[in-house]
């Protein structure tokens, strides 16, 4: 597995932007800059970032509004920061089933 991160919502965007592969990407919602919701909006228009699955952590309660910027699931910061292998695991076996 390989793991990159970036320090604030631009250098993510700007990496993303790139032709990099990537199976998962993992947002947090406080980023400085960019935050992380306005960041998901932007990723799902790059068009090869599309189908990526996203998952969002936060600390806030801003649930609704990550479903509808478009990400594939929600965690809650801390208490389903457990959770995030076992998601990051189902959704790549949720993409795979999809493409075969």
């Amino acid at each position: 597995m390989r793991v990159d991160s970036c320090i604030n919502g631009m250098t993510a965007l700007d990496v993303l932007r790139s032709d990099a592969p990537y199976d998962v990407l993992i947002i947090d919602n406080d980023l400085p800059g960019l935050g992380g919701l306005e960041l998901v909006l932007r990723v799902r228009s790059i068009p090869h970032r599309r189908e990526t699955p996203i998952i969002m952590l936060s600390g806030d309660n801003r649930e609704k509004e990550a479903w509808r910027a478009g990400v594939s699931d929600f965690l809650r910061k801390p208490d389903d920061i457990e959770k995030v292998s076992s998601t990051i695991a189902r959704l790549l076996e949720e993409r795979k089933k999809r493409t075969d």
